[in-house]
């Protein structure tokens, strides 16, 4: 006799892309519980710059949360700038928290169950996944980075002693100030990038991109125009910290075992589109699962992700090497190439 099942899937983490998986699964019928050890709404070192294609995949779960208008991306250095301003919908900035608290009201509202419990042990039968007490057909690790659910399967590929040296990471803080753009200003530094997203009509978001030692308030120093605008502003937020960015994966699925967002594989946070990435690895996820098919789930991954792996992967490749400071003078030599790229990544 087969044990009563106590959901369709248990999904180890509720943060955003465990929420929208769960939302998924519940538009095409599936039972999911999130499992989730922190209570109430969680902050995340991030751009929080949210593409129009991330808006979209947004809006069809039933989510909208509030921030502020996003119209482009402006690359600039200490000498150039080039801008592209998205063709068609507008992106927004939202802040983690905020868009944390819509999903969870979402989530809430179509009566998706949370539990307050951490995923340490997993245990794979033929038919099921048993977590603590639960039992379930699959189990989805959306547990980010650094993914428990991901170790424990055994699909974490360590990194390369050849790149140890190189592991890249990133903090961010809020300024109480009034945004200045209603784009994304990023500024290539020597040795750093720094994000400046609007969030709301009174926040920025500062974030900054580099090896090991990175200092927030110095690469801000070594930014004077963004000094100025910081002058006096009070900190709107803590410093928060995350890293390393990198994280590599033998495989998206193990058995029952299927891995979504940051736990799937990461390249790095450069061109801000890990929450669309995210989002289109819950849907093809849920779709796999909708027809009881987890095996599809891997050539679905690659698919939905690869443009954006192939992108990231090839700026990150320039902005790690000689070339870096070529990237800002190359994209304002070639406005169109520049702008066909954000709008790839915006969809």
């Amino acid at each position: 006799m087969t044990a009563a099942l106590d959901a369709d899937v248990l999904i180890a983490g509720g943060g955003p892309i465990g929420l929208a998986t769960a939302l998924e699964l519940h538009a095409r019928g599936l039972t999911a519980v999130v499992l989730e050890p922190r209570e109430g709404t969680i902050d995340k070192a991030c751009g929080e710059g949210l593409m129009p294609g991330a808006l979209a995949a947004l809006s069809r779960l039933g989510v909208d949360p509030a921030g502020h208008p996003l119209r482009g991306i402006r690359y600039q250095d200490a000498r150039r700038a080039v801008t592209h301003r998205y063709r068609s919908a507008a992106g927004r900035g939202v802040r983690r928290t905020v868009l944390h608290e819509a999903l969870r009201s979402r989530a809430a509202e179509v009566g998706i169950e949370t539990r307050h419990e951490r995923v340490d042990e997993i245990t794979q039968h033929d038919d099921a996944v048993v977590v603590g007490t639960l039992r379930a057909r699959w189990l989805i690790g959306a547990d980010g980075l650094h993914s428990t659910v991901r170790a424990v399967s055994g699909l974490d590929r360590p990194a390369r002693e050849s790149t140890r040296g190189a592991r890249r990471f990133g903090l961010r803080q809020h300024f109480a100030v009034a945004p200045w753009s209603d784009l994304v200003e990023v500024t290539y530094l020597p040795a750093a990038e720094l994000y400046v997203t609007p969030v709301d009509e009174g926040t920025v978001g500062v974030a900054v991109l580099a090896p090991r030692p990175l200092d927030l308030t110095t690469a801000i120093e070594q930014a004077p125009a963004l000094r100025e605008r910081l002058a006096g502003a009070d900190e709107a937020s803590s410093l928060r910290g995350a890293g390393p960015l990198r994280q590599r994966t033998l495989a998206r699925t193990s058995g029952r075992v299927a891995l979504v967002g940051d736990a799937s594989g990461y390249v790095d946070a450069l061109t801000g589109e890990g929450l669309r990435v995210g989002l289109a690895q819950a849907q093809v996820l849920a779709e796999c699962l909708a027809v009881g098919s987890l095996a599809r789930y891997e050539r679905a991954w690659a698919r939905s992700t690869r443009d954006f792996r192939v992108l990231t992967a090839g700026l990150l490749a320039a902005a790690t090497s000689p070339a870096r400071g070529l990237i800002v003078p190359t994209a304002r030599a070639l406005p169109s190439v520049f702008g066909a790229v954000v709008e790839r990544l915006a969809r």
